[in-house]
């Protein structure tokens, strides 16, 4: 499955961008069919987190893409592989962050410090500082610190792939701040963190009194697992 997502986002950004005509259409179709698939394997048990995050990131997007303004996709809408993207990509972080070495999340976070602060010392992404503020706040505020240091590398991986490739775009100005970015902000992975540590705090909120999370849960720990063997 951990394959079959990577080549899903991957594949599918490239395909949007160089098939204009119906690329879009065949990434939409394959990404939501891969997500129902990901549904259909998953512990019943975590069910609701998946479909926690469809609705967050849904939500998500809608504002900060189009009230916000503060990215822009290459057809000026929100392409509707992008919220079941993120519940695979949110997937595939869980995954990875269950054989992430002890205390390696706050060497992420040492690291990224000092690439951050350089940006924002040379003016071109001031809004860097705010972002990373939010990375950490996501770090100290839930147990799940390996899955928010997994997802903030994973998704600034993604992005430095379709901005890349040009599939979406970052504004220069951030609007309403009077901030500056790059294209993509080192930071926007904060975005992604925040997403996930409402999908964790949501379905713990939900979850029986034992209220697990997926960093904390020993006996049923509630991370999708497929129903036969990959």
């Amino acid at each position: 499955m951990n394959g079959l997502i990577v080549a899903t986002i991957a594949g599918g950004l490239l395909l949007d961008y160089h098939l204009a005509d119906y690329g879009q259409i065949v990434v939409d179709c394959a990404t939501w069919i891969v997500a129902f698939g990901l549904w259909a394997r998953s512990d019943p048990r975590v069910r609701p987190a998946l479909l926690a995050c469809l609705i967050l990131a849904t939500a998500g997007e809608i504002f900060l893409s189009l009230v916000w303004g503060l990215y822009e996709y290459r057809l000026r809408n929100i392409p509707l592989f992008v919220p079941p993207g993120h519940v695979l990509l949110f997937f595939l972080g869980t995954r990875i962050a269950l054989v992430l070495p002890q205390r390696s999340e706050w060497w992420i976070a040492y690291a990224a410090a000092p690439l951050v602060m350089a940006l924002a010392w040379q003016g071109r992404d001031t809004l860097g500082p705010l972002l990373y503020a939010l990375f950490i706040v996501c770090m100290l505020a839930s147990p799940s610190r390996k899955l928010y240091a997994t997802m903030f590398v994973l998704s600034a991986t993604m992005e430095i792939y379709g901005t890349w490739i040009g599939n979406w775009r970052w504004s220069a100005q951030v609007p309403w701040l009077g901030l500056t970015a790059t294209n993509p902000p080192l930071a926007a992975g904060a975005f992604y963190c925040v997403l996930d540590l409402l999908v964790v705090s949501a379905t713990a909120a939900a979850a029986s009194p034992s209220r697990w999370s997926f960093a904390t849960a020993r006996s049923a720990p509630p991370l999708p697992r497929p129903q036969a063997p990959e």
